[in-house]
């Protein structure tokens, strides 16, 4: 059982499709993001995605941290024998 975030991360990569479609999702936007951050003037249309952009890539951020405290607290939760 992985205990560092980052293993739990890496785990969650190679073995959930819905973690690894968000992180993939969120790498994206990360992408673009710093495509945007380059330029040197940010037209108003631009500056929009920009701020949709963010907002989108947290809402992805808070969606992993929430598998990632289900796989958390699952793995915490006490074995029911029976």
């Amino acid at each position: 059982m992985p205990t560092d975030a980052q293993e739990l991360k890496e785990t969650l990569l190679q073995t959930d499709p819905e973690f690894r479609r968000l992180y993939a999702d969120h790498r994206d936007l990360d992408t673009r993001l710093h495509e945007l951050a380059n330029k040197h003037y940010l037209s108003e249309s631009e500056q929009f995605e920009e701020i949709r952009l963010k907002k989108k890539k947290l809402q992805l951020k808070d969606q992993m941290e929430e598998i990632i405290r289900r796989h958390r607290a699952s793995a915490q939760a006490p074995a029911t024998h029976g």
